[in-house]
């Protein structure tokens, strides 16, 4: 790779998309040091969401341009058919209706390098209609003792901000298709736990994340469910002892209430956000249920008969 092109696959999972891929695909030419090649995967959008890909490929800066097409099955699948197909030694994620700052490749590999690390994400910019803000990812990151236990905690990396090697992601067997949300934070504690991955949050924001309606993540019932799932998987590995780790997935299933009821709340929802309220007790007692003295095999995602 020259010093103005990295060695960067990026991977955009786009369903309904048509009317925001275009940004996003010039966000991509648009960078500073930009990827060797782009791969789209249509994930059966009913709307021409890959022929609205496709009208960008003169307008890709010379980045490779590569659309594919499959039947609906969901952004995990969609990421793993994109890893399939990656061939770079870093991959990056860019949701279809988000958007990067220019300098947003340039900076991440500058802090790869610099911390010797093999995952890096960052800060980023929220966006509601009008309303935009701030997110700060680095600040659960910075001063930890455990990086892993506050990742698992807080779930503060964003997909659409990671720049990662692809031999850890293909080692880990890719996305959780059964899945239906979370499948990223479920990776990413995969590839974190044990400190089998390095990885650093820097405090720039360099996405802009645009919250869409009808988003996977505005399916708060089935994000609860999936984040409880995740919470027996890994929280066996974020404390010195049993009583340490129970206590850390304890905390976890008290914030993963709150923030179910603040999302009821959010969509008007008041009885769903009541009916939480209620189940925040017997979903703290089942805590010690859900713990598992080590985590299952992850099945490899990435087999092409998966």
């Amino acid at each position: 790779m020259t010093a103005d092109v990295a060695d960067i696959s990026v991977i955009v999972p786009a369903y309904r998309s048509a009317e925001t891929i275009g940004r996003t695909l010039a966000s991509i030419a648009a960078q500073t040091v930009k990827p060797a090649c782009v791969i789209v995967v249509d994930d059966g959008s009913p709307d021409g969401t890959a022929e609205a890909a496709r009208a960008m490929a003169g307008r890709m800066n010379g980045i490779d341009l590569i659309v594919l097409e499959q039947e609906n099955a969901g952004a995990g699948a969609a990421r793993n058919r994109a890893l399939r197909s990656a061939s770079m030694e870093f991959v990056a994620f860019l949701d279809a209706d988000d958007a990067w700052l220019p300098e947003k490749i340039e900076r991440s590999m500058d802090v790869l390098s610099q911390t010797a690390s093999d995952l890096v994400s960052h800060d980023y910019v929220m966006i509601k209609g009008e309303t935009e803000s701030y997110i700060n990812c680095a600040r659960h990151f910075r001063g930890q003792a455990d990086p892993f236990a506050s990742l698992f905690l807080r779930g503060f990396i964003a997909t659409s901000t990671i720049v990662v090697r692809r031999e850890p992601i293909v080692a880990a067997g890719g996305f959780d298709e059964t899945l239906p949300s979370g499948q990223d934070f479920d990776l990413w504690l995969a590839l974190t736990a044990g400190r089998k991955v390095k990885f650093h949050v820097f405090g720039e924001a360099l996405t802009r994340y645009h919250v869409i309606p009808g988003s996977i993540t505005s399916r708060v019932a089935s994000r609860r469910r999936c984040n409880l799932e995740i919470l027996g998987r890994y929280g066996r590995v974020t404390g010195a002892n049993v009583f340490s780790s129970l206590k850390t997935m304890a905390l976890r299933a008290a914030i993963i209430q709150v923030q179910t009821m603040q999302a009821y709340a959010a969509q008007h929802k008041w009885t769903d956000a009541l009916m939480t309220v209620f189940s925040t007790l017997p979903t703290l007692l089942s805590v010690p249920g859900s713990f598992r003295s080590k985590a299952p095999p992850r099945p490899d995602y990435l087999q092409e008969d998966a």
